[in-house]
């Protein structure tokens, strides 16, 4: 067999049905996909590579999906830290969106969370916020996935001034990119306190017509949820029901006020729920009560929501964050295991977004979205057992190499497709700007 790159590593978990770990494995990369993935003896004597790279101490794993946040508000990181939810987002967020959020803003603050987002580890991202169109150029040009929120909000702003022209952009970013390999749209209602409910009813049947997702704030602290009880008389899962948006083509995000029937609703209709759980921490929204999720059957992804509220998008200590949270909310000590909060970073991410046919697992045939971890930091010794020195120990500097889709866009820690001085430099021109006022 005759392939471009073979990728000769200590330890490979390629989160497969068996969640397997596979010691002195070698991964084959040709076309942008997997071509193999067998032991290295076998991989030297039955493929030719054009070029071959040896990792001594480190781990394959997929590329992480990180599977909710506001990219661009990596330029508001820090901007109103220690309040509540509403406050946070009534008195300082949505203000200081108002006045500065235009095209630069997003191509500046998209390509800061790319470059972050990339030396961590993750090659694929859901987005929520305005002028996404800029946010899919970005990340085209970076080579990183991403799926492109549509968004609606019943709030004016620079970019739109009702839910209809919100729809009516929307629908022009989906038919820009809805042939390109990285860039996907789905539609990304705020909220059900914040869409109308003529806007969600919409949005209900486009996604059905184009067989996109829908990823939606829902249930993220008792504020929201005794909100919508007062002005609609039903808590916002059951707004939801009503107008048919439960369903696999929903990612509800945060989930962190959930009764028991409203748990068996979801696991009932397929609908996804993404765990922020160092944004629910920082903001006092609650806990979402991950194991019993799990234990329903629902598919639980991770997300790091956006930099404003967490205040990093380091997927690898959400990993960390969730699986010791869910065992003190669970009082479990095997509630999330270092195998299955892996898989919530990966897999679980790529089903909820609709891409688990193409990423989310390193086997043959799917999309190579390779990472490599050097375990044989001080921080990761001694080595028993990789998966768990991944979650419990492991950190972002270790992230030595990432692929997507077969192309090199991390080497060495440093990026390939991005210039982290000028990133860096722009930041910091916003920030000045913005701390003026």
């Amino acid at each position: 067999m005759q392939t471009e790159l073979l990728i000769h590593a200590d330890w490979v978990l390629p989160v497969d049905a068996g969640d397997a770990t596979l010691a002195k494995h070698s991964l084959a990369i040709a076309d942008g996909r997997v071509a193999a993935l067998l032991p290295r003896a076998e991989a030297e004597a039955q493929i030719e590579a054009a070029r071959t790279l040896d990792l001594p101490g480190h781990v394959l794993i997929p590329g992480l999906v990180n599977a909710h946040t506001h990219s661009p508000m990596t330029l508001l990181r820090g901007l109103a830290d220690d309040l509540p939810l509403m406050t946070w987002l009534y008195e300082h967020i949505w203000p200081a969106e108002r006045r500065w959020v235009d095209q630069e803003f997003v191509a500046d603050g998209t390509r800061l969370a790319v470059l972050e987002m990339l030396r961590g580890g993750v090659t694929c991202f859901s987005d929520m916020y305005f002028h996404a169109e800029v946010t899919g150029r970005v990340c085209a040009e970076a080579g990183m996935r991403v799926l492109a929120g549509m968004i609606v909000v019943d709030l004016p702003t620079r970019y739109a001034d009702s839910a209809d022209e919100y729809l009516r952009r929307g629908l022009e970013l989906y038919e820009h990119f809805r042939d390109h390999p990285l860039v996907r749209a789905a539609f990304a209602p705020h909220s059900t306190y914040a869409v109308p409910e003529a806007a969600l009813a919409r949005m209900r049947t486009l996604a059905d017509e184009l067989e996109v997702q829908v990823h939606i704030h829902l249930h993220e602290n008792r504020d929201e949820v005794l909100q919508v009880l007062r002005e609609h008389g039903e808590r916002p899962i059951a707004r939801l029901d009503r107008l048919g948006l439960l369903g696999p083509q929903l990612i509800a995000v945060h989930m962190t006020q959930l009764e028991p029937a409203e748990i068996a609703r979801l696991a009932e209709t397929g609908a996804h729920v993404v765990h922020c759980p160092e944004s629910n921490l920082k903001l006092a929204s609650g806990f979402c009560p991950v194991a019993e999720l799990l234990t329903a059957g629902i598919n639980v992804a991770l997300g790091t929501d956006g930099a404003a509220s967490n205040n990093d998008l380091n997927l690898l200590g959400e990993l960390r964050t969730a699986a010791l949270l869910a065992k003190g909310v669970a009082g479990r000590a095997n509630a999330v295991p270092a195998q299955q909060a892996l898989r919530m970073s990966t897999l679980n991410g790529a089903k909820a977004l609709g891409l688990a046919d193409e990423i989310g697992s390193l086997e043959v045939g799917k999309a190579a979205d390779v990472v490599a971890v050097d375990l044989g930091d001080p921080r990761t010794q001694p080595l028993y057992n990789p998966c768990s020195q991944l979650v419990y120990a492991a950190g972002s500097h270790q992230v030595r190499h990432v692929w997507v889709r077969g192309r090199q866009v991390l080497r060495d820690g440093a990026p390939l497709t991005l210039d982290p001085a000028s990133i860096i430099a722009a930041a910091r021109a916003w920030g000045e700007r913005i701390a003026k006022v």
